[in-house]
């Protein structure tokens, strides 16, 4: 009976020890889970924080270079069905512009300031209206490039803040942008974040009427969220710079927005910059965007650039008479696939790479023809009212 004892203390000794150290080391455990999980947290605010801050900085830099663009469009006239004349009442219209020079030149969209604008007028960040505003020039309404330019003629003293303009050709797909801009015409200045969805796309813009439709391509798509306002307004990067402007917003989704390149643009701001006058560099070349699929349907063995379809494929002539390109001695079942060096793909379509040059410039084009690369060189000229 004494050894039974004996075991059995031994047992409940052993037992006792153990059950003390399961408990510690639970114990640890517990300390180590709620240690590791505010941890945890303590990172989740840092990063936030982080971003948050980030996003300020962004839009205090950028802010003094965004404008409220206020429009008021001259009412029209026509007859009613005895033949008398019908005068529509003026209306009002607002967007976003980027101040692009000290003394006063601002950037926009096209349809922010159309044709049949009676008085134009913008809004500083400061609040201060400066109404001594004229249309320089934009874009014909069939362009793809949706674009105006603005000059404040008399800045009242005010110091007027260029924004620093950024490569768009570095842009790349989940990068965190920022877009500014006076959403829904009411809200200035209006900062909201998010990432590029995508680059190189296509849609057909429209205010509901369907002449009013445009076809807007090359364009990033963004999950910022852009709004009815926002038009005009830049899309930035991290670094505060420029690489986008806002013009459009698809209907039918939710956070999808759209922005034109910077570097579609920078052949236009380099010339108004520099003339004052509002010239739309062109090529004169009707083409298709070459991707795997195009490629197979026309039965070429390359897959990126832009082809010159022949008469046969085409609807209207691909090349336009006496312009850059028929003077450069381009061809139909062309493949033209880099423009002065820079290789079109999906990042970089022909006219891209064309916008990035002034009316007057000479481009080199590398062209596919009958199995060999051969160089072109264009000297590009203004656009042509009537193209």
């Amino acid at each position: 009976r004494g050894r039974g004892r004996a075991l059995l203390l031994l047992t409940a000794l052993l037992l006792g020890l153990g059950g003390g150290f399961l408990g510690g080391m639970l114990g640890t455990a517990q300390r180590d889970n709620n240690s590791i999980a505010g941890t945890s947290l303590a990172r989740q605010r840092q990063v936030a924080q982080s971003d948050s801050q980030l996003i300020s900085s962004i839009a205090n830099t950028v802010g003094p270079s965004v404008v409220s663009v206020n429009v008021v469009t001259s009412g029209e006239t026509s007859t009613d069905v005895f033949g008398f004349p019908i005068q529509s009442r003026p209306q009002e219209g607002a967007g976003t512009g980027i101040i692009i020079s000290s003394d006063g030149l601002i950037v926009t969209n096209r349809h922010v300031v159309p044709r049949g604008v009676a008085d134009v007028s913008i809004t500083l960040s400061d609040g201060t209206e400066l109404e001594d505003v004229k249309v320089v020039g934009r874009t014909p309404e069939r362009d793809s490039l949706d674009i105006a330019f603005l000059k404040v003629e008399d800045t009242k003293g005010k110091k007027l803040v260029p924004a620093e303009i950024g490569d768009s050709s570095k842009v790349k797909v989940g990068d965190v942008v920022v877009a500014i801009g006076n959403a829904l015409g009411q809200f200035g200045n209006s900062v909201t974040s998010g990432i590029i969805s995508g680059y190189g796309r296509s849609v057909v813009a429209s205010d509901g009427t369907a002449s009013s439709a445009e076809n807007l391509n090359d364009l990033f798509q963004t999950d910022a969220a852009i709004n009815q306002g926002n038009s005009g307004g830049p899309l930035v990067n991290i670094d505060g710079q420029v690489v986008g402007i806002n013009t459009a917003v698809a209907g039918e989704g939710q956070n999808i927005g759209f922005a034109i390149p910077i570097n579609d643009v920078n052949g236009l701001i380099k010339q108004v910059l520099k003339t004052g006058r509002f010239e739309r560099p062109y090529l004169g070349v009707r083409y298709v965007r070459l991707t795997p699929d195009t490629a197979q349907q026309y039965d070429l063995n390359v897959d990126r650039g832009a082809y010159v379809p022949s008469a046969t494929e085409a609807a209207n002539p691909s090349i336009l008479e006496n312009s850059p390109a028929a003077e450069a001695g381009l061809r139909e079942r062309d493949v033209i696939t880099a423009v002065n060096g820079t290789k079109i793909d999906e990042k970089n379509s022909l006219n891209t790479l064309i916008g990035q040059n002034a009316v007057g410039d000479t481009v080199e084009l590398s062209v596919l023809r009958d199995g060999r690369t051969i160089n072109l060189k264009a000297q590009l000229e203004a656009l042509p009212d009537s193209q």
